[in-house]
């Protein structure tokens, strides 16, 4: 055989051969997140224990439900987490009303921006200013300073998580979506929570969706009845020695 023509045959079965290892590679989904190189926020936690946490991202609303779903948490005995706004703090004296229920009656607070922008398209340095000046609207009013952050829409890259994470902050997604805020309706809500429930799950509401309220009721109870137990996101989450994986899952190491 030619020479040449041999050598050509050697390079391309290497080339063959190192298209399909890097095939291999990606389909295996702890080796394509070292590949990518992807930061994640914790979507949910690794948790041997029933626990899952109830968190709602508090916008400004025509037809705002807070006060009716703090009255249900309390009836339930439950507590949750609440993602405010500091430009919704601050738009009226009756949030700020709101805003100190929410901590009288235990809840926990996390930042969730002051005018809520898509945090992938501002600068690192207004994506501080975003979540400092919420801080201090929050620490004005309650006097605490918070260490949890969720993303305006949940948008987010590398570059948001690697600043969140500099102001101190855990970066907060979730795992269950009940898009209520498409009210398309109480049942399809309700199941689209109730199956994908499981232990560790971080669950999403929002305080001016119309059908949250009586869909809170139920999975509370059904899910009280199933032997969970309803936690902030403080107490489901680790805040030390820990790891996310490829697919946002927070694990202890």
């Amino acid at each position: 055989m030619n020479k040449n023509i041999y050598n050509k045959i050697v390079v391309s079965l290497f080339l063959i051969l190192g298209v399909c290892i890097f095939s291999v590679l990606l389909s295996n989904k702890n080796v394509k997140t070292f590949v990518i190189n992807k930061r994640l926020p914790i979507y949910a936690v690794n948790s041997e224990k029933k626990d899952i946490a109830l968190t709602f991202d508090v916008n400004w609303a025509d037809k705002d439900h807070l006060d009716e779903i703090l009255d249900i948490l309390k009836n339930k005995e439950i507590k949750a987490t609440f993602f405010v706004m500091g430009g919704w703090i601050e738009y009226n004296k009756d949030n700020v009303r709101k805003l100190k229920r929410i901590h009288e009656e235990g809840h926990e607070i996390g930042n969730h921006s002051n005018m809520h922008p898509d945090m992938t398209k501002i600068s690192k340095d207004r994506m501080i200013k975003e979540i400092r000046l919420t801080d201090d609207i929050i620490n004005k009013y309650l006097g605490i300073q918070t260490d949890l952050f969720r993303c305006p829409s949940g948008a987010y890259n590398n570059n948001v998580i690697e600043t969140v994470e500099q102001t101190k902050h855990y970066c907060i997604q979730w795992n269950i979506d009940s898009v209520d805020w498409k009210e398309q309706g109480e049942q399809v809500e309700y199941d689209r929570v109730m199956k994908k429930v499981k232990p560790g799950s971080i669950v999403l509401f929002h305080n001016d969706a119309k059908y949250t309220p009586n869909n809170l009721i139920k999975i509370i109870d059904n899910l009280k009845g199933k032997e969970y137990n309803f936690v902030t996101i403080s107490q489901l989450i680790y805040k030390e020695n820990y790891y996310i994986d490829n697919e946002g899952i927070q694990h202890k190491n």
